[in-house]
């Protein structure tokens, strides 16, 4: 995997995250950050993943994303909470999303993706948290944390390859914190 183009000149300003990533597989994406354009296209975009997929981004059986849910995606803040499209660079199609949401202190951020059906298994994942990761860092957090199910195996694995740790959440044996240490 390899980063390119990433405009590192202004690492704090949203849009000096545009870029290119190329997948593990070679898959050629464009990553930028979420407008509030972009409504219609993550509801389109929603039409497009699994129901399982839904579940475990959500972390609740929803079978569709509210419009309520599209607005927060595609109004996000630019400070404390980003929301990264990954788009296939040859067909302008969008495969991934990653929302990064830190706490009031800028200490901790944590990220949530979902992937399109017919993307998944092509390291679109991997490039896309390595990208939010570096995010992450450059934006001062210290800590980037995932919550998933337990039963989602690719991307507890994923994130484990990638350096995070796991743990229990106290209370709740249907999810399991990861977390990485910035810096």
């Amino acid at each position: 995997m390899s980063l390119l183009d990433i405009d590192d000149d202004l690492p704090t300003a949203h849009n000096g995250w545009r870029g290119k990533l190329e997948t593990r597989s070679g898959l050629d994406v464009r990553v930028r950050p979420a407008d509030e354009d972009d409504e219609a296209r993550l509801d389109e975009f929603f039409r497009h993943v699994t129901p399982e997929d839904l579940r475990f981004r959500f972390l609740s059986p929803i079978r569709t994303v509210s419009g309520d849910q599209l607005h927060a995606l595609s109004h996000v803040d630019h400070r404390r909470t980003e929301n990264f499209l990954a788009f296939d660079a040859g067909t302008n199609e969008l495969i991934a999303t990653a929302m990064l949401a830190g706490d009031d202190g800028m200490q901790t951020a944590e990220v949530a993706m979902i992937m399109h059906r017919d993307y998944k298994g092509k390291g679109v994942g991997w490039s896309l948290l390595h990208h939010v990761a570096r995010y992450a860092e450059a934006r001062g957090f210290k800590t980037l944390t995932s919550i998933e199910s337990r039963e989602h195996h690719p991307a507890i694995d994923m994130e484990r390859e990638m350096g995070f740790t796991a743990t229990s959440e106290p209370g709740d044996g249907s999810v399991i914190v990861l977390t990485k240490h910035l810096g």
